[in-house]
């Protein structure tokens, strides 16, 4: 990729080395609204996509997880209860403002042991190959500025038959449905971002980076080209979002 490639933010193109710094910087902006931020964007059903999202994902006790994208701990506070004492959760992001927001707010919930937080780049992950029985990313992989690299290293450190499951917003599968989230997502969000965080940008971004996220499909074949097997799409709310749960071979 040359260094004169552009890909989006949103509904603008930018040059690819830019895309990172300007995520960024949309979300060290709403880092300290992120619940806000999810109920604006879900009208508060965000809490049960994550619930079932982790019910679902076949993780166990004393499984080893690494959950991206995760920096405010709402996965992971979901997941330790399941892999128990004998467990890890890895909690895993790019944006330092979020990881401490998430830090602060288990700890205060006395989540603390078996749990490690580390800022790193979901394209290039710092661990070795085979190293975690489950990797999750929630409402995380539309923000990555090299989706088909960071499939291709979630699988890579993934133990043999571990599990990828990622919890994204997708397509509307309702034409009418579809035209009033549409409303919602680019007249009544930023509105609501500007009245109630002070930052309507930021919140115009997210609803764009919906709009260019792949559809469920797409992401099925682009799980599928990166290695994984057996991949499974589950549609909620009508397509709002969407998990994809897969395995490495």
């Amino acid at each position: 990729m040359s260094e004169q490639s552009t890909t989006h933010f949103g509904f603008r193109d930018v040059p690819v080395g830019e895309k990172q710094k300007l995520v960024g910087q949309v979300f060290t902006s709403v880092a300290r609204n992120y619940d806000l931020m999810n109920d604006l964007m879900s009208l508060g059903v965000h809490r049960l996509w994550k619930r079932h999202f982790v019910a679902i994902s076949g993780i166990r006790r004393g499984d080893r997880v690494l959950d991206l994208a995760g920096g405010t701990g709402d996965i992971a506070a979901l997941i330790k209860p399941v892999v128990g004492e004998e467990g890890d959760v890895v909690v895993g992001d790019i944006n330092a403002a979020m990881l401490n927001v998430g830090r602060d707010r288990l700890t205060d919930r006395g989540l603390v042991s078996g749990l490690r937080w580390a800022q790193l780049n979901a394209e290039t992950l710092p661990f070795p190959d085979n190293s975690f029985d489950a990797v999750t990313m929630a409402f995380g992989l539309r923000n990555v500025t090299d989706k088909d690299k960071a499939l291709a290293d979630i699988c890579r450190v993934l133990k043999p038959g571990g599990r990828a499951l990622v919890l994204e917003f997708s397509k509307v599968q309702s034409e009418l449905f579809g035209k009033l989230y549409d409303f919602h997502s680019f007249q009544v969000l930023p509105k609501l971002g500007r009245l109630f965080a002070g930052d309507a940008d930021s919140y115009q971004y997210l609803a764009e980076s919906i709009r260019k996220h792949p559809d469920q499909e797409t992401l099925k074949s682009m799980m599928e080209q990166a290695g994984f097997g057996r991949v499974e799409v589950r549609n909620l709310s009508n397509g709002i979002v969407a998990i994809h749960r897969a395995y490495k071979l």
